[in-house]
């Protein structure tokens, strides 16, 4: 997928599950191809709204909707129905920081707390961190994005629930014996080397542990979406709308 757009064969494939752009007395109320045209060029090209060339409609008008999607959970149930087709082989979960811009700071009071803003303080300056469960090709599954000084072994449980693979790939910051205890339950091979702390080291498939680059090189094309790379947004759910479209774009690919 370029910054063009979509291409028609993408395009088919996920029309029937994109709300809007119903036909009216005077044809179509929204043209949604060339919506998701204009957020596609927004997570590329990292540009601000005002920056969206004209070609792809009124930035106004495309922010209000990419906002009301937001709200609406539109992007977790398209990137839902393509992790259908996932290959669960292998589960690999990890996590990668994003620095935030300095205007991504000073958001006002939302509805979550103060985890609606979800950025963290470190040596680093502002940053959020994406976590990310992906299979054994590489692709996207679930999306959680937290404070940048948050744990990996935080959001892991979250990752996993209700994906069923028959391994599980991920590197020994997710050695924690209650993750461990819940995925032997259900006879999942535990691909995680143990930390050097562990009285009792659990052996594990070292060779098989080298397939987890494939959820690096997942991390590596997210990152090539602009809007990914750097957070510019003020709420956390704002930004991890581009992270689930860059992903879907991944998908789609």
């Amino acid at each position: 997928m370029d910054c063009d757009g979509l291409r028609d064969d993408q395009w088919e494939r996920i029309r029937g599950f994109v709300p809007g752009g119903t036909k009216g007395k005077r044809g179509p109320r929204t043209n949604n191809r060339l919506f998701l045209d204009a957020l596609l060029w927004m997570a590329r090209s990292g540009g601000r709204w005002r920056d969206l060339p004209e070609r792809l409609g009124d930035y106004r008008a495309v922010k209000r909707r990419y906002y009301r999607w937001i709200e609406m959970g539109v992007l977790d149930e398209m990137l839902a129905v393509l992790a259908r087709e996932a290959d669960l082989e292998w589960l690999m979960i990890d996590s990668t920081i994003v620095r935030a811009h300095q205007h991504a700071a000073g958001a006002r009071r939302a509805k979550g707390g103060p985890d609606a803003q979800g950025l963290g303080r470190s040596r680093g300056g502002l940053s959020t961190k994406i976590h990310a469960a992906g299979d054994a090709l590489g692709l996207p599954l679930r999306l959680i994005g937290t404070a940048g000084q948050r744990n990996d072994i935080t959001a892991a449980h979250d990752l996993v629930d209700g994906l069923h693979a028959d391994a599980l790939l991920a590197d020994k910051g997710y050695d924690a014996g209650h993750l461990i205890e819940k995925l032997e339950k259900t006879g999942t091979e535990i691909v995680i080397p143990p930390k050097r702390d562990r009285k009792m080291q659990r052996a594990y498939d070292a060779a098989l542990y080298k397939e987890r680059n494939r959820i690096e090189r997942f991390f590596n094309k997210l990152k090539q979406f602009r809007r990914v790379a750097t957070r510019y947004d003020k709420l956390l759910a704002n930004f991890m709308g581009f992270v689930k479209l860059a992903a879907i774009a991944i998908w789609l690919k």
